[in-house]
């Protein structure tokens, strides 16, 4: 069923009667509605709307909703006079009179209402023509003033009713950018405090630490201390860090004594003969006998406490 609430997609003034159709063949029953649909309050016949085209009308003041049930009326709807059929249960509602359940009538004697106010919000999808109504069977016939302007104020109600939808949506949205906006903004100050940490981490990292003399000052010192103590030490390094012989040290100091007693040997064991002086066969060798006082074979013998003293 539709509501009165519903935007009206047509709108219009007919005549209209009433019937109750349920198969009992009573008060001219023709059988059970077309649609297929039980007989029920809100069900209403069309000569030519499409099957289950809802809708509402309007009569002096109150609203009936209905959906498009059955066809019909018949005769009645020629020359577009009778375009719309009213269930029986309705039509006394809207007239202040009393349905007969047994009896399949009205009771009051009105049978007709006149410039019954129709809007319809939703085409059926059964059988039948959307627009214009036109009598039963006579699709050429087209009632074109049964159909006339939707009242403005059906569709200003509405139209407030979407206005209200979208400011609500464009709300909600402005709301949910304000929240993105936010986490934005608190992204990217958590993002600049975090780079600010990093920066400070890396400058504490890259510093050395004040205890351990790392400013530049101090490594030129060390460096020149240590440039300083590289020319110092030529050939071996004697003394260790903790001022002990060094393994360069202890060769040295191996070494020379070594030298000391070779050359100590060659010079008070080497004879001063022929030896001496092979190659020099005047017998005047480096280390050959010489009578002079001056002679270095005489200087030697002396310091060895030899012959001419």
């Amino acid at each position: 069923m539709s509501n009165e609430n519903d935007t009206p997609i047509q709108h219009g003034k007919v005549d209209a009667t009433y019937f109750w159709d349920d198969g009992s063949g009573m008060q001219g029953d023709t059988g059970l509605p077309a649609s297929g649909e039980p007989m029920q309050k809100g069900l209403f016949s069309s000569p030519s709307w499409p099957l289950g085209t809802k809708g509402y009308i309007e009569y002096e003041g109150q609203t009936a909703e209905f959906f498009i049930g059955d066809r019909g009326p018949g005769h009645p709807s020629n020359d577009c006079d009778i375009l719309l059929d009213l269930d029986g249960k309705t039509f006394a509602e809207l007239t202040g009179q009393t349905w007969d359940a047994e009896n399949y009538v009205v009771t009051g004697g009105n049978g007709h209402l006149y410039d019954v106010e129709y809007y319809i919000t939703e085409w059926g999808d059964g059988a039948g023509q959307e627009g214009a109504p036109h009598p039963f069977q006579q699709p050429g016939n087209k009632c074109e003033d049964a159909v006339s302007e939707i009242p403005e104020d059906k569709l200003e109600d509405e139209s407030s009713e979407e206005e209200a939808a979208d400011e609500g949506a464009r709300s909600e949205g402005t709301g949910e950018g304000s929240d993105e906006e936010q986490d934005s903004e608190g992204s990217e100050e958590e993002d600049t405090e975090d780079e600010a940490s990093e920066g400070e981490k890396s400058t504490e990292e890259s510093a050395p630490p004040a205890e351990d003399g790392g400013g530049p000052e101090e490594e030129e010192e060390n460096g020149v201390t240590a440039e300083t103590a590289a020319n110092d030490v030529s050939g071996f390094q004697l003394t260790g860090a903790d001022g002990g012989l060094a393994g360069g040290g202890i060769l040295v100091l191996a070494i020379i004594p070594a030298i000391l007693l070779a050359m100590g040997f060659a010079w008070f064991r080497r004879p001063a003969g022929a030896h001496a002086g092979d190659a020099d066969t005047d017998g005047k060798g480096l280390m050959s006998d010489s009578e002079g006082k001056h002679g270095f074979g005489s200087l030697l013998d002396r310091f060895r406490g030899g012959r001419g003293n």
